[in-house]
C-alpha cells in the first residue's frame, strides 16, 4: 500500500506534465512554473510522502520506492516529467524503469550522488564530510538544527531566522525524510547503476543546474549525461539550487525548448 497521493493542477493546456517537487517543499512549489508556461503545458503536481497533503511515509520499506510508486500511480499514460532535486531522482527512475510513461524528462539538479560516487569514489570522503553537521544534529535529536543545516546547504539562500516559524517547523518535522532518502541518493538502493538501465531512457530530455548552486550539482549532471547522452545539459547562470521557485520564467524557457524538440 502506498500513502494517499494529493495532487493539484496548474494550467489548462491539453499537453500534461507530471511535476515532482524537492524535499521539504510541496506541490505548490510549481505554481510559478505553471503560470510561466501559460497555456502551453499543464502541470499535474503531486505531494511527495510526508509532504503537503499526501499521506505520511511510515518508515517501512524504501522511501524512494514509495515516492516513485506514488508518482507512477497518477500517470494514466505518457507524460512529460519534470522533477527538482529529490523529485528529479524520482523522475529519473520513471524514465529508466517505465520509459513508456515518459514523453520527455526535465531534471533540475537531481541529487543522485550515487552516479557521481561511482564515477569518482574519491568524492565519498567529501560527501561524508559535507553531510556530517546534518548527521550529527539529526543523531542528537535536534531536528530544528538539522533542518537549519539542510536549508543552508540546499535552500534558496534565505537566512534561517528570516523564515516564518511555521516554515521552520514544517522542515524540522520532515528530517526523517532526508535520512530515508539516503539509501537511494547515496547508495542506489534501486540498483539502477548495477542493472545499467539508463540506455532504456531514449526520450528527449534536459539536465538543468544553477550557476549559483552547489558545484556538486553540475558534477552529478555530468555523471548522468555520460550515461544518458541524449540529454542536453543547460545552466541557468542566475539561479541556485531552487531554480523552479526562484527563477520559474527561466526554467519555463528551458522546458519550452525541450517541448519544441519532443
Amino acid at each position: 500500500m502506498i500513502p494517499h497521493v494529493n495532487t493539484r493542477v496548474f494550467g489548462s493546456a491539453p499537453r500534461q506534465a507530471l511535476a515532482i517537487h524537492c524535499t521539504l517543499a510541496h506541490s505548490g512549489a510549481w505554481r510559478g512554473l505553471g503560470d510561466a508556461l501559460g497555456g502551453e503545458l499543464s502541470l499535474l503536481a503531486l505531494d511527495l510522502p510526508s509532504h503537503g497533503k499526501s499521506g505520511d511515509w511510515d518508515g517501512t520499506g524504501d522511501l524512494h520506492d514509495v515516492a516513485t510508486a506514488m508518482a507512477r500511480s497518477v500517470m494514466a499514460g505518457p507524460m512529460d516529467v519534470i522533477g527538482h532535486s529529490f523529485g528529479a531522482t524520482v523522475a529519473l527512475r520513471l524514465a529508466v524503469e517505465n520509459p513508456e510513461l515518459v514523453r520527455s524528462i526535465t531534471m533540475i539538479e537531481p541529487v543522485y550522488f550515487a552516479a557521481l560516487l561511482q564515477d569518482d569514489p574519491g568524492q565519498r570522503a567529501a560527501y561524508d564530510t559535507s553531510h556530517a553537521p546534518f548527521a550529527k544534529a539529526f543523531a542528537s535529536g535536534d531536528l530544528m538544527e538539522a533542518a537549519r543545516v539542510f536549508n543552508r546547504d540546499w535552500g534558496d539562500g534565505t537566512r534561517w531566522h528570516d523564515l516564518p516559524q511555521a516554515t521552520r517547523d514544517y522542515m524540522a518535522a520532515r528530517m526523517h525524510f532526508v535520512i530515508g532518502s539516503s539509501p537511494f541518493i547515496r547508495n542506489d538502493s534501486a540498483g539502477l547503476l548495477a542493472r545499467n538501465l539508463f540506455a532504456r531512457a531514449t526520450m528527449p530530455g534536459v539536465l538543468v543546474h544553477g550557476g549559483k548552486g552547489p558545484p556538486v550539482s553540475a558534477q552529478i549532471n555530468a555523471s548522468l549525461a555520460r550515461r544518458m547522452p541524449q540529454l542536453e545539459q543547460v545552466e541557468i547562470a542566475e539561479a541556485g539550487h531552487m531554480a523552479p521557485i526562484t527563477h520559474p520564467a527561466l526554467v519555463a524557457d528551458v522546458v519550452r525548448g525541450l517541448l519544441s524538440r519532443s
